[in-house]
């Protein structure tokens, strides 16, 4: 399996604990639940870079 799909796995499997424990969809976010879920996608997109960077070489 290629490491860009094991990140998305990882990134999917977030989101989804995301939904349901945290509440991150409900009527009651928080700027904290935003920014975590922001802070989630941007760590998601610097890590398919580096693998990509990575794989290319």
């Amino acid at each position: 399996m290629s490491k860009v799909k094991i990140i998305s796995i990882i990134y999917a499997i977030g989101i989804i604990i995301g939904a349901l424990f945290l509440d991150i969809w409900g009527a009651d976010t928080t700027p904290l639940k935003t920014m975590s879920v922001f802070a989630w996608t941007v760590i998601f997109i610097i890590a398919l870079f580096f693998v990509d960077k990575n794989e290319r070489k």
